[in-house]
């Protein structure tokens, strides 16, 4: 009898884990659409995010912003299931000592993700919106100058 509830316990155990996992990847698999390489022209020069599969809970991003043939801006960017958590990790050139800054998944549907970080003056919230499978909207938006402000970014494929 003993032998038996351990080995019903066990297989349970295994369910219980197997299950887990798969669930765990759910959040990093929704957020999917993401993927590809996007820019967004203006005037003075272009914005390109290029996001990759890095592994089963992970999707690695790159950000430029080109003016002239001068590299403005460049971020790097991982977004990472970590539990029932999804983060979007920032990493900007010549930002916060070049240190990360971390956004927490904050409210998601099948075509939105919108990440928060309070403490972070500017941007506070990133969201990111599926329009189509060839353009996606980016919008930043916190406090400058102690006024809120935001700004929108139409990327394409």
């Amino acid at each position: 009898m003993k032998k038996s509830a351990l080995i019903i316990l066990s297989v349970i155990c295994i369910f219980s884990c197997n299950k887990n996992k798969t669930s765990e990847k759910e959040k990093i698999k929704a957020a999917q659409w993401i993927i590809g390489n996007w820019k967004y022209k203006t005037a003075t020069g272009i914005l390109t995010e290029n996001w990759t599969k890095g592994n089963d809970s992970t999707l690695l991003g790159t950000s430029f912003y080109i003016q002239d043939k001068d590299t403005i801006h460049h971020e790097t960017i991982v977004l990472q299931q970590n539990g029932d958590n999804l983060t979007y990790t920032a990493t900007i050139k010549g930002q916060h000592n070049d240190q990360p800054v971390i956004f927490t998944l904050n409210n998601a549907t099948e075509k939105t993700m919108v990440f928060e970080n309070l403490k972070n003056d500017y941007p506070r919230t990133i969201t990111y919106q599926q329009v189509s499978s060839q353009s996606i909207i980016a919008k930043i938006s916190g406090i400058q100058q102690g006024k809120p402000s935001s700004e929108q970014f139409v990327l394409k494929k």
